[in-house]
């Protein structure tokens, strides 16, 4: 009897150690296993640190792209200043070649080289980025010209357009940097 005891005794400490096994086996995984809380918790602070990512990187993105703009901005307009400066001196040019056209006196040699001398002052200034305008002829646009008075127009096609042009209007890349001083047809 006491065998039986002792076997059952025996049987129920084997069940013990294998419930209490099972139990820590259970508890084993469910320490490892995440309550379903804390795991959303995660996506979102995840979910949130993408946004912020990507929106620094569309606000560096945007950065990069106004400074490699204002860049080239500054670049095609750093002598602005001087070309302003020097069109007073290309206006005198474009007078005295008028005048030495007109003048029977000036010698060819003095005229080639005049012509040499204001043609090499063109181009420089072209290379800097110095477009005239054309305005003879052109309709009226107060964003290129600038009116100086109104005649009336020698023909019906004539009004509102640019009649004469006093003084050439230039620009520098896509900037006017003087406007072309116009008398326009009434």
């Amino acid at each position: 009897m006491e065998e039986n005891t002792n076997d059952i005794h025996n049987e129920h400490n084997d069940n013990n150690t294998s419930a209490e096994t099972s139990q820590e086996h259970h508890e084993g995984i469910a320490a490892h296993v995440p309550e379903p809380e804390p795991i959303e918790k995660l996506r979102d602070d995840l979910n949130e640190a993408k946004d912020k990512y990507l929106r620094l990187y569309a606000d560096f993105e945007n950065y990069r792209k106004r400074v490699a703009k204002e860049k080239i901005d500054f670049l095609t307009t750093a002598n602005e200043e001087l070309i302003i400066k020097l069109l007073p001196i290309l206006d005198d040019f474009e007078r005295a070649q008028k005048s030495m056209s007109a003048d029977e006196h000036t010698s060819e040699v003095a005229r080639q080289g005049f012509e040499l001398i204001y043609a090499k002052f063109v181009k420089v200034l072209e290379s800097k980025g110095l477009k005239a305008m054309t305005a003879k002829g052109e309709n009226f646009n107060p964003d290129l010209h600038e009116a100086i008075t109104q005649f009336p127009a020698p023909s019906d096609d004539m009004k509102g357009k640019v009649i004469d042009e006093v003084e050439k209007g230039y620009m520098l890349g896509e900037k006017v940097i003087r406007f072309a001083k116009v008398v326009v047809g009434a």
